[in-house]
């Protein structure tokens, strides 16, 4: 009977723990969010979308820092999602436990702990001392680097879910490897790398300090890619940190702006693999 009361306190105790630590962790989230949402929203209008970022002491928006945002965040996508899901395909299917797959994950693994900063300033070595200008090439270039190592881990994990028995199948109908792989293993996971890609979209989404190395800012519209463009990581870094309150104001709304976009993203993401999970 001791025993048993024993194990009782020790459950109800570690429970109470437990539930005591998530209430902290979500007692400072919650507050983090309601702050961001009270002092974003005061600063939400339509100007927001449709004017460029103000000089200080007047009015106005956002708009070219949310178009360059969008097109250096929509290249890195574009460069990242085929290179990520071809070297995971190449890990689980060809690669496996060859010294080239394992080189390549240990890398991989570094990329995926290394700091953003590190890599911006990669970039700017790289790229940006010999274009000698900053850039949104630059800027995607280092994104897509970040994006890449999640695109990897996430489609190498979902191509070993896929059971072997699939493949053996379709293999014994005669189909080469690359056809089983397109058309059997990479199709039933579809969604589980479509959320991989998602994922790696909402990490790169809200990146300043790489930007800070390779596109820098703009103060006005521009879609040339080969020129310093505005963002808005980077501006909500120079708004925030500025002593002027109509800046702070649109800080503020950026913000609430990149954090209801990536909540999005990641919303899209866990209904596609929980509707992947329930097949």
């Amino acid at each position: 009977m001791n025993l048993y009361r024993r194990r009782v306190f020790r459950n109800r105790f570690n429970l109470l723990m437990s539930l005591g630590t998530m209430a902290f962790g979500m007692a400072f989230l919650l507050w983090i969010l309601g702050v961001l949402v009270w002092r974003g929203f005061e600063a939400f209008s339509p100007t927001l979308f449709t004017q460029l970022t103000p000089p200080p002491g007047s009015k106005g928006g956002l708009a070219n820092a949310i178009f360059g945002s969008f097109a250096m965040v929509g290249i890195a996508t574009l460069i990242a999602t085929p290179v990520g899901i071809m070297a995971g395909i190449y890990l689980a299917e060809y690669g496996r436990d060859t010294w080239v797959a394992r080189v390549t994950r240990f890398v991989n693994d570094i990329l995926l702990s290394a700091p953003s900063i590190v890599i911006g300033l990669f970039v700017y070595t790289v790229f940006v001392l010999n274009t000698k200008t900053y850039s949104g090439w630059a800027g995607s270039i280092a994104l897509a680097i970040i994006a890449i190592p999640v695109i990897v881990r996430t489609t190498e994990n979902m191509l070993h879910l896929v059971p072997a028995s699939l493949r053996e199948a379709a293999i014994a109908l005669g189909a080469p490897l690359s056809r089983v792989i397109l058309s059997v293993t990479l199709r039933s996971v579809r969604a589980g790398v479509i959320t991989g890609v998602l994922l790696a979209l909402a990490r790169i989404a809200g990146e300043t300090a790489p930007l800070l190395f390779t596109a820098l800012n703009n103060q006005f519209w521009s879609a040339d890619m080969s020129g310093p463009m505005a963002n808005l990581p980077v501006t909500i870094f120079q708004y925030a940190m500025s002593p002027f309150e109509d800046w702070q104001h649109l800080a503020w709304a950026g913000s609430l702006l990149i954090t209801l976009a990536v909540l999005l993203i990641n919303i899209v993401a866990r209904v596609m693999f929980r509707q992947h999970g329930g097949r």
